[in-house]
């Protein structure tokens, strides 16, 4: 690729903001049949980056090159006819209309006197669709799709297209296995054509699978490129956050208390059966397993968004029957769930109301909410998870993943839970903020809370935990230790054998 001429170039691009200057002089430039790495720490400015390529925000400073001509992107719709394609992180679909409408809405195939010709519209989506190895078809409502399934609807989009240029956010976020497959083989066929892939994830080890060159921002600014090749994950953690990370195991250093949480023999339908564990206060227990092992269904089903179909739960001895999600929060229990963006925030609220929410009657003076008693307690929690954000009035929405997550995690914090129930910590967080809150959980664990984390990455569930539950298809294979554990049992028991058959 050396000596080619990039097919996507930006230069200078600056775009500040009310007090925030997001983006300060950056360069970038895409080489046709390359996979190029955007990584940074969330807030970084990879995503105000993107929006100025895609035309959403308009750059203060700089070009943007497609090919040698310079372009002014006035909307998506404008990146798109200069062969920019987008495969957007939050999904921008239709869940009414059919996964053929949503593809080629607004450019729908048409026949004489401007009749859709539903025939050619369905053929062209469903050649799309095969090249993806999906179970559906054109004619499916994407409503009715997973949100795995309709990632790959909005990946279908760029397939349609003559692209120069395509952009991936955290493709790969709510896809499994077998599906991340598939997409590294529909990358490596776009790169065969001479397309120019963007590749924005925090996944260090599809980084270092798929890329040729990474590049880095920082606070808003170019910190560099390298090729993949020629580097490895620390060097670009140090690029990415300005200092080394220490991924060693976290381990306890203070006594555990007594047994706060006690699960014997619950069963939910066929989603899981006979799960049995115990959580002792100031400890932390992982739960580790494939999709569909019932880690996600078994947290639910303690919070009181799934009926047990037998077993018994106790908090603290004290046998407990959870109802609802208000019945296990009145008992002390909270959940910070797996997708915090649609379960555990309003985007459109701002911080201190999505902070104090479910205490919010109890904040009351008279018919009113105390203003101060909220604010009080936003500023606490605040200092005390290193929340960064201008203040309370910043709506939630505009603040980076991290301190997102921090914000739902205080939401449950404030209300001096008993056990907090913590699913998939740091899903689409970048490693900086994956430290952070690593470290916060093992501070709550030492200030004597009973902690569960729920997990799909290895490292992390290694990382944090002092004994990890192993499941698969909906059965706890093996409780392990801290001590005891490695990734091989870790990965034998989760595949369903027992240490007999692994010998």
């Amino acid at each position: 690729m050396t000596g080619q001429s990039p097919v996507l170039r930006l230069e200078g691009i600056v775009k500040t903001f009310p007090g925030v200057r997001a983006l300060d002089g950056v360069s970038l430039s895409i080489l046709p049949g390359e996979v190029h790495a955007l990584m940074g720490e969330n807030g970084a400015g990879k995503s105000t980056l993107m929006k100025v390529l895609g035309g959403i925000h308009q750059p203060d400073e700089g070009t943007i090159y497609v090919g040698e001509e310079p372009v002014v992107m006035s909307g998506p719709l404008e990146a798109k006819a200069k062969g920019i394609m987008f495969i957007h992180q939050e999904l921008s679909l239709a869940g009414e209309l059919s996964v053929a409408e949503n593809i080629y809405l607004g450019e729908l195939p048409r026949k004489r006197f401007g009749l859709v010709d539903w025939v050619d519209l369905e053929r062209k989506t469903n050649d799309s669709l095969s090249r993806l190895k999906v179970g559906f078809n054109a004619r499916t409502r994407v409503g009715d799709l997973s949100i795995a399934n309709q990632q790959m609807v909005e990946i279908a989009r760029a397939l349609t297209v003559d692209a120069k240029a395509v952009i991936f956010d955290e493709p790969t976020a709510s896809l499994t296995d077998a599906e991340k497959v598939v997409l590294f083989e529909v990358i490596a066929d776009l790169q065969s054509q001479g397309v120019g892939i963007a590749y924005i994830s925090h996944r260090m080890e599809e980084i270092f699978r798929i890329t040729d060159r990474i590049s880095v921002l920082r606070d808003g600014q170019y910190r560099g490129t390298v090729n993949t090749s020629e580097t490895d994950e620390e060097s670009v953690t140090q690029m990415m956050i300005g200092r080394k990370l220490d991924l060693s195991r976290l381990a306890s250093h203070h006594e555990l208390g007594d047994v706060a949480l006690e699960v014997r023999g619950l069963c939910c339908g066929d989603l899981f059966e006979d799960v049995s564990f115990s959580v002792r206060s100031g400890e932390v227990v992982g739960f580790y397993g494939l999709v569909g092992a019932g880690r996600t269904e078994i947290a639910e089903t303690l919070f009181g968004l799934r009926e047990p179909s037998a077993g018994t739960i106790l908090l603290n001895g004290e046998e407990l029957r959870i109802a609802s999600p208000a019945d296990a929060i009145a008992r002390g229990i909270s959940l910070v769930p797996e997708d915090r963006k649609t379960q555990g925030l309003v985007l459109g609220m701002n911080c201190r109301d999505n902070m104090t929410l479910p205490q919010i009657s109890d904040l009351k003076a008279g018919p009113f909410v105390a203003e101060g008693a909220e604010v009080a307690i936003f500023d606490q929690y605040r200092d005390k998870l290193d929340i960064r954000t201008p203040g309370w009035k910043q709506m939630v929405g505009n603040l980076s993943g991290g301190n997102q997550q921090k914000i739902v995690i205080a939401k449950w914090l404030s209300m001096h839970p008993n056990v907090l129930i913590v699913d998939e910590p740091t899903r689409g967080i970048d490693v900086g903020s994956k430290s952070e809150i690593h470290n916060l959980i093992r501070d709550l664990a030492a200030h004597g809370y009973a902690v569960i984390v729920i997990s799909s990455e290895m490292p992390e569930v290694l990382h944090v935990s002092d004994r990890i539950v192993a499941m698969y298809s909906g059965r706890v294979m093996r409780t392990f230790t801290s001590e005891e554990v490695t990734e091989d049992t870790l990965i034998q028991a989760i595949s369903g054998l027992t240490p007999g058959q692994a010998a």
